[in-house]
């Protein structure tokens, strides 16, 4: 599947699936990822986005003959890795995740450690003729980070990775990407601030010298270095919440030049008039195993909760009939808008493929609508890889318009 671009790669994320060892991503893969390219991609290469946990990574990086077996199934089924999610570093389906999904942050050797081993992992595992991107988390969990010191660690962090990044490339020839996401209440939040930590810590004289010094190359050559393999992933959902013009802030990292390793292609939940109504739906969305960070806009105003049932609560506190609107960090189907009454942010998509058709973004897109397995039963239409297949159909199909009436 190749609508993006010449040399561009669209995929479904397999954090959908079970996958917190190896054994439970294998099974997995080998079971959902034929028949959604039966679907969509049955007479062409088939993009695999892959999840890692840190388990995943630590066995694959112990088993070379675990490695060459991934790659010569990918190879016989006509499939390839581009891309791997290594936000999650521990379980995430099942139980209980919250803010523990950051954990363990940017400011740890695990970390570090973890998204090494995937680096190496994948200059192995995808094929030559790609780059491959490592997604990863956007940096800790804001309340975590109360220091400059802390800021400092963070970002001396990062660099000894891409100081990795370097020397794989000097060593194999296989460029490997590392893509930080921003998300509603971690450090790297909003776009604004994202391009503001790249010009002030990363790309800063004192990030200069730190990448000069983790590589003992010159300065002359970091600079180019760093913007090689140091971007971000630009997920649609997450910048929605914030209630971010999603065309402007993407222009917006095109005009820094930070680089867009991965463009995600998600839907948020949307309450565009928040009333006794829409709260009482809302009711399906609350129970819930992962954050469900939520913006209220209000009086143009904006009001940041942790969770939707803060919002829910603050509202019945407060039930003015002054106009609010909310929008939830809860990935609903891209092809969907309207949800019985609620609604999506599906036009911040559409916004985005504008961009993309009139200055490519990124060769990685993907979609990452992760929650199957809790969305309320009335929006489950099928099984799985009818839901995975119609999005990815839904998604093509948009990108042909985008593409067409630019």
């Amino acid at each position: 599947m190749n609508p993006t671009a010449p040399g561009g790669h669209l995929a479904y994320s397999t954090l959908v699936h079970p996958g917190d060892t190896w054994v439970e991503m294998r099974d997995s893969l080998m079971t959902f990822a034929p028949a959604v390219k039966q679907r969509v991609s049955p007479s062409s290469p088939y993009a695999v986005s892959l999840r890692l946990s840190g388990a995943s990574a630590q066995s694959l990086t112990d088993d070379a003959g675990e490695r060459a077996a991934l790659r010569a199934w990918l190879d016989e089924h006509d499939m390839y890795v581009y891309t791997v999610n290594a936000f999650p570093h521990g379980p995430f389906k099942g139980r209980t995740v919250m803010e523990d999904v950051y954990e363990p942050d940017w400011a740890t050797e695990d970390r570090v450690r973890y998204t090494c081993q995937v680096a190496d992992v994948l200059a192995e595992i995808a094929p030559d003729r790609v780059s491959p991107s490592i997604q990863s988390s956007p940096l800790a969990f804001r309340p975590k980070v109360t220091s400059p010191e802390d800021r400092a660690l963070l970002t001396e962090n990062v660099l000894r990775v891409v100081a990795h990044l370097v020397d794989l490339e000097r060593r194999t020839g296989r460029r490997v990407t590392l893509a930080l996401e921003p998300e509603p209440a971690c450090f790297l939040e909003t776009t604004a601030e994202t391009i503001e930590w790249f010009q002030q810590d990363v790309w800063s004289a004192t990030g200069t010298a730190t990448l000069a010094r983790l590589t003992g190359l010159p300065a002359s050559e970091v600079h180019g270095l760093v913007r090689r393999h140091l971007g971000i992933v630009f997920d649609i959902c997450h910048q929605s919440v914030q209630f971010e013009d999603i065309a402007a802030s993407l222009t917006s990292l095109l005009a820094a030049g930070v680089p867009v390793f991965k463009l995600q292609a998600a839907a948020a939940l949307r309450v565009p008039t928040v009333t006794p109504e829409a709260v009482a739906a809302l009711a399906t969305f609350t129970d819930t195993i992962y954050l469900s960070q939520t913006t209220e806009l209000r009086d143009g105003r904006l009001t940041r909760f942790l969770h939707l049932k803060d919002a829910i609560a603050a509202w019945e506190a407060d039930p003015s009939p002054d106009e609010r609107e909310w929008r939830t960090h809860f990935h609903v189907p891209v092809f969907l808008d309207d949800l019985d009454g609620l609604s999506t942010t599906q036009a911040g998509i559409r916004a985005a493929l504008g961009v993309h058709a009139r200055t490519p973004v990124s060769d990685h897109l993907e979609i990452e609508t992760y929650t199957w397995d809790v969305l309320p039963g009335h929006l489950k239409n099928g099984d799985v890889v009818d839901y995975v297949a119609r999005e990815l159909e839904w998604l093509r199909d948009e990108l042909v318009a985008a593409t067409l009436a630019r």
